[in-house]
């Protein structure tokens, strides 16, 4: 509203509110909002989860290959010729939740630094706490170091950095000598030339 020049005693009308009213009517507020947030905090507590929002968590552990096409046992070392390897993610807890794996060349030769290789997703079934994600080059792998990064839920849980060989040659062994056995190229006697 404004004032109109021609009214010398105009007036602008408010309504009036009691200060004592919406000093109560705030702290009330204030009061039930507090207790509010306790509950859910206290609650989202019992639970395992935070107002923050928990990072679900997960294990993993490499293996080769069972020769029957499931993982093996836990490996640390890996060969060029080791296809595929497998990430076993064991999940905490057992409700449905997607799980990412994505596996980095850490330091390849021929690969820039840090360069994601590999990205896969899997999302669990109720009951699932266990995921196996499998790596397999179309040939054999390149040797180098590699990571690979787990997420689950959409946050970083796990990574595990690890090392691919070439496979170490056999030197073939000398040949031993035991004089028990007789060298049968002796026992021929000596070599004529034919005339």
């Amino acid at each position: 509203m404004q004032p109109n020049p021609d009214l010398s005693a105009q007036r602008i009308c408010r309504p009036e509110i009691s200060d004592r009213g919406t000093s109560l009517l705030r702290l009330i507020t204030l009061v039930t909002t507090i207790l509010a947030c306790t509950v859910c905090f206290v609650a989202q507590e019992a639970d395992g989860s935070s107002v923050t929002g928990a990072t679900p968590t997960a294990a993993i552990y490499l293996a080769k290959d069972d020769g029957r096409g499931k993982a093996g046992e836990e490996a640390t070392s890996f060969v060029t010729t080791d296809v595929p390897i497998y990430c076993v993610v064991k999940l905490e807890s057992s409700t449905p939740v997607t799980v990412r794996m994505n596996l980095v060349a850490v330091a390849v030769a021929g690969v820039k630094p840090e360069t994601q290789v590999v990205a896969t997703t899997y999302t669990t079934k109720l009951n699932e706490n266990r995921v196996n994600f499998t790596g397999r080059p179309s040939g054999p792998w390149v040797a180098g170091r590699y990571r690979v990064d787990i997420f689950v839920g959409g946050h970083p849980a796990v990574s595990r950095e690890f090392a691919v060989q070439k496979p170490i040659q056999a030197k073939p062994s000398p040949r031993s000598f035991d004089p028990k056995t007789p060298d049968k190229s002796r026992l021929a006697g000596p070599v004529r030339k034919s005339s």
